[in-house]
């Protein structure tokens, strides 16, 4: 004859399953350090980093990155470092240049932005881009600078690619970025 315990255990182990599952969720956000540079990006799961050579303009740029893929999105920060604001104008130029010359035929919104504590030059930009293609992906970046103590300048680029399952995903996303 079962025990009382046994006839008990197929429900509890569903019961623990539930509460496992919900102790993981799709957005477990978490503030993650950018580079040496002070920014603090708020992700929604544990990124991945890694770095490359980006060609912006007549030069070969370092950028590293901070990134992670969840709900349907990719959240990523890049960062490079400038040794001027002349340079880090011309970089960022260069950046969103690239950028739109990727998105192709996509409708694009561009315009300017605010973040606290960046510089107003290179000024902070917002771009907003939608593909004509039914079920394309949708791209959000922001692009933004930070002057150093050692007179370089801090370049950032943050992006949404994809429709985040959550509407709130990328306005958190963005509105979680903090410059020291």
């Amino acid at each position: 004859m079962p025990s009382p315990v046994s006839r008990f255990r197929p429900v509890l182990a569903v019961a623990v399953a539930l509460v496992l599952a919900a102790c993981s969720p799709t957005f477990n956000w978490r503030e993650v350090p950018i580079a040496d540079a002070g920014l603090v990006a708020l992700l929604p799961c544990k990124p991945d980093r890694a770095n490359r050579a980006l060609p912006l303009g007549a030069e070969s740029v370092q950028v590293d990155m901070a990134g992670c893929e969840t709900g349907g999105a990719t959240f990523a920060v890049a960062h490079a470092s400038a040794g001027s604001p002349a340079q880090a104008e011309a970089w960022l130029t260069a950046w969103r240049a690239a950028t739109r010359n990727q998105l192709g035929a996509a409708q694009l919104t561009e315009g300017a932005a605010a973040l606290q504590r960046a510089t107003a030059v290179p000024a902070p930009v917002r771009l907003d881009a939608q593909s004509a293609q039914p079920g394309a992906a949708r791209v959000q970046v922001l692009w933004f600078a930070q002057s150093q103590k050692d007179g370089s300048v801090a370049l950032y680029q943050a992006t949404v690619l994809g429709r985040p399952s959550s509407p709130e995903a990328a306005k958190t996303f963005f509105e979680g970025l903090r410059l020291p």
